[in-house]
């Protein structure tokens, strides 16, 4: 049930080990590159982790605001976080990183949050679930332009944590310092717009703006994109260290890598402008990998293993790492329904998604390109003209009906955290609407229509971060279920609200169909 843990650096040393053995390839070969069609495009791996950060909740959009239109409403926030041990404790962190499956969660008692697991592991078979001050320590280590302050104490104490750490080595640590005097850090807040740091409601550090004059550049959004590059890099650390043995890929084979996060990389002259790719790939010591970004809203993450897959079949590149790194405004989204419900603020928790994407090795599980869809323009936005283009459209292709499909994945927000505030539970909406469509067609019959549910869709375990729900939080599960042969296949969907942007009232989505591999690579 828990990942294998080195002694400490040990997993990144066989990375960087790995990398001077091979070399790293010389760009003079450009010109001897050979495209050539790849048969078939295989998902290796997937890794999770999940960075618990409660004293960051007050700094999430929603409470964020809220919190400034009462200062009263802090204590009663800060009443409501959990310990780390209830976020490792809590089933549906568990099944995102590996150590229980959906099904398990299903036959649970509810609430989750008032039944935590008697025995549970921060490590699991698809990442971990990271404590704050270890994330601080993380933001400190990968920031590169010293906006990140950290105390002399907790910064002593810290490299103490960090040093066990199987992905970690001594460059990592030592990239820590020796810390700041509480003093200056509390001047520097006070003074010069930097963001506190708070460690069990204690002042521990601050975050710097990158630029006095760039609303683009302040504290707020640096340690946003920080956290984002955080949690990015550490799914993908994950990635390649579960892959540096038996599985022989190390990271100088990385060609590419597709980030599809939230975030807005930039300054003020290019809001957005990226490139959360290639940062998460140097710090991962991909060397002869380039990158970037792809933007979908939710669907990002499902678009970007579909633009991966297509890059690899035709031939450009062998081996894609798809990376998601947390939604730092989604903290506390919906804080308020959990206060009004006296339940922990869950939404405590930013999530990290990393997927390799390789041509055939004649096991791994295969994406069917031709059962990919795409929402068109002259789609409607109803949730039966969503999945009539991602999903039906896609399998008329296949010549498959909707029953063909063992397992579906669609949005798999975590009902216990949408339902309080009135949001219900995502998840079961979708699947009741490929179950009646399913019913409509003919394929079942309407009294089969709660056992279709049941059987092929599954209950929400993901945190609400927008695209890391969104479908892909499945696909750990699906590669190990398809691969054991208890199923043959599972249908990705994903969507995304592009009006949210105010540029168009349009929605979006994607989707693709991941199945077992017939046992013949090219």
């Amino acid at each position: 049930m828990c990942l294998e843990v080195r002694p400490p650096g040990e997993g990144l040393r066989v990375l960087t080990t790995a990398i001077a053995e091979s070399g790293v390839r010389a760009k003079a070969k450009g010109m001897d590159i050979k495209v050539t069609e790849v048969k078939r495009v295989v998902i290796k791996k997937a890794t999770y982790i999940l960075a618990h950060t409660p004293d960051l909740v007050r700094y999430g959009s929603k409470p964020e605001r809220e919190l400034e239109m009462d200062d009263k409403l802090l204590p009663l926030v800060e009443k409501h976080l959990r310990s780390f041990e209830d976020a490792v404790a809590y089933p549906p962190n568990q099944v995102f990183i590996g150590n229980l499956t959906p099904q398990e969660l299903a036959e649970l008692q509810e609430p989750w949050h008032s039944n935590l697991l008697a025995s549970a592991d921060r490590f699991g078979k698809f990442g971990e679930i990271m404590p704050q001050d270890e994330f601080y320590g993380l933001l400190k280590i990968w920031d590169q332009f010293k906006l990140v302050w950290l105390e002399k104490d907790f910064t002593v104490a810290l490299k103490i944590r960090l040093a066990s750490h199987p992905l970690l080595e001594e460059t990592d640590l030592q990239k820590l310092g020796e810390g700041v005097e509480r003093a200056k850090i509390e001047e520097k807040t006070a003074s010069e717009k930097s963001l506190p740091l708070f460690h069990q409601q204690k002042l521990v550090g601050c975050v710097h703006r990158a630029h006095d004059q760039d609303a683009t550049l302040t504290a707020e959004v640096m340690v946003e994109n920080l956290s984002t590059k955080v949690t990015g890099v550490l799914a993908s650390r994950h990635l390649l260290a579960s892959l540096a043995g038996s599985e022989g890929v190390d990271p100088s084979e990385i060609d590419y890598f597709l980030s599809c996060s939230e975030e807005a990389v930039g300054d003020r002259y290019n809001r957005g402008g990226g490139n959360m790719a290639k940062a998460i790939g140097e710090e991962c010591h991909c060397l002869n990998a380039s990158g970037c970004d792809l933007k979908s809203f939710c669907a990002g993450v499902v678009l970007s293993i579909v633009h991966g897959a297509a890059l690899i079949k035709a031939g450009l590149y062998k081996k894609i790492v798809v990376v998601g790194g947390g939604s730092f405004s989604k903290l506390g989204m919906k804080f308020q329904g959990h206060l009004k419900k006296d339940m922990p603020i869950l939404e405590d928790i930013l999530g990290g998604i990393a997927v390799l994407l390789t041509a055939d090795d004649g096991s791994s599980p295969a994406v069917n390109l031709i059962g990919s869809g795409k929402h068109d323009i002259s789609a409607g936005a109803t949730a039966q003209e969503i999945y009539r283009v991602l999903l039906i459209e896609p399998l008329e292709r296949l010549q498959k009906k909707i029953k063909d499909v063992d397992k579906y994945a669609v949005e798999l927000h975590n009902p216990e955290v949408t339902v309080p505030m009135g949001s219900g539970n995502v998840p079961l909406v979708n699947y009741r609407t490929i179950a009646a469509m399913a019913a409509m067609r003919g394929e079942i019959e309407k009294k089969e229509l709660k056992d279709f549910v049941a059987s092929r869709g599954m209950v929400g375990f993901s945190p609400t971060q927008g695209h890391i729900a969104s479908a892909v939080p499945f696909l750990g599960h699906a590669l190990k279920m398809i691969t054991d042969g208890e199923i043959n296949n599972t249908f990705f969907a994903a969507k995304g609200s592009l009006f949210l942007g105010r540029m168009t009232h349009l929605a979006d989505g994607v989707s693709f169909l991941l199945e077992k591999n017939p046992g013949t690579s090219d």
